[in-house]
């Protein structure tokens, strides 16, 4: 990294957003509009804020998804981050060579710096998008001083993830979100920033999808910004449509000392944790309780 390494704070934001489904220009006008209202040097904006979520084929997928080269919502987050001179993280429907993925644009400054496929897909998306392979990254956001890894939604329930991202040098994870279980990810992620000691920027989306005829989704909003001492320092209610933006002392995601004799990093035992990593006979027998439990 930069000089700029040395930078002690950013400030970040969330953006809780009401996407309509389908109306992809509207729904990012609104989105940065949104942004637009508060100061941040980085932006997260929710899953899929662009298309909305609740799809009903591949089909659908296909034809709302767009590409990074020329997409006109990627394009419109670009000349955003451009202006504001800010560094961004947006989910978008993403398309690329004829697949489709639940994906995160990242941007810094106007430049495209790549994308995050998410790696964990819940329930139907499994049936309206690829599998990705893109594995967990960490970027420099080189203007920043910072190193930012993603998440998107239901990522955030395997701690495998977030234990990933922080080992790669993440200060803050971003987590672009379309959270439907009240709560849950709320409370998971205050634990994922505590056990990790980094910032965790969780961006949901507010408001009900009712499309098919099996799903009526309810989008439980309350966005908020994790720190590593397990307190929040923004948040939102269920149901607005609000950007807001907090100091992020970055001190607190490098220092992983737990007590003064204890070190996050120094302390663990990766001796003994090769063979779970791996897939243990007892993660073998989970999984075939699973699949009878299913059956």
């Amino acid at each position: 990294m930069s000089k700029s390494s040395h930078n002690k704070w950013i400030r970040g934001a969330f953006v809780q957003t009401r996407p309509n489904f389908g109306n992809n220009d509207e729904n990012i006008d609104s989105a940065i509009k949104l942004a637009s209202k508060v100061s941040s040097d980085l932006y997260v904006f929710p899953e899929l804020c662009n298309t909305g979520y609740a799809f009903t084929s591949k089909e659908e997928s296909q034809r709302l998804s767009e590409s990074l080269s020329d997409g006109p919502s990627v394009e419109k987050l670009r000349s955003f981050s451009e202006k504001r001179k800010c560094a961004l993280v947006a989910g978008l429907a993403e398309k690329d060579r004829g697949k489709v993925y639940n994906s995160s644009v990242i941007i810094e400054r106007g430049k495209i710096l790549g994308t995050f496929r998410k790696m964990h897909l819940f329930y139907r998306e499994k049936l309206w998008f690829d599998r990705s392979e893109s594995g967990f990254k960490v970027y420099d956001l080189e203007t920043l001083g910072c190193r930012i890894g993603i998440l998107i939604c239901f990522d955030w329930f395997f701690p495998e993830a977030s234990r990933e991202v922080m080992l790669k040098g993440a200060d803050v994870i971003c987590h672009p979100s379309n959270l439907v279980l009240p709560g849950k990810a709320q409370a998971g992620t205050l634990v994922r920033a505590f056990e990790n000691k980094v910032f965790v920027i969780t961006a949901n989306r507010v408001g009900r999808e009712n499309r098919g005829e099996k799903d009526n989704f309810r989008f439980t909003g309350r966005s908020q910004i994790s720190t590593p001492l397990m307190t929040k320092i923004a948040t939102a209610t269920a149901t607005e449509t609000v950007a807001k933006s907090a100091k992020l002392d970055l001190s607190l995601s490098r220092n992983k000392n737990v007590t003064s004799m204890n070190n996050l990093l120094e302390d663990r035992r990766t001796e003994f944790y090769s063979e779970s990593a791996k897939g243990s006979v007892e993660t073998e027998q989970m999984k075939n309780y699973a699949i009878a439990s299913r059956s």
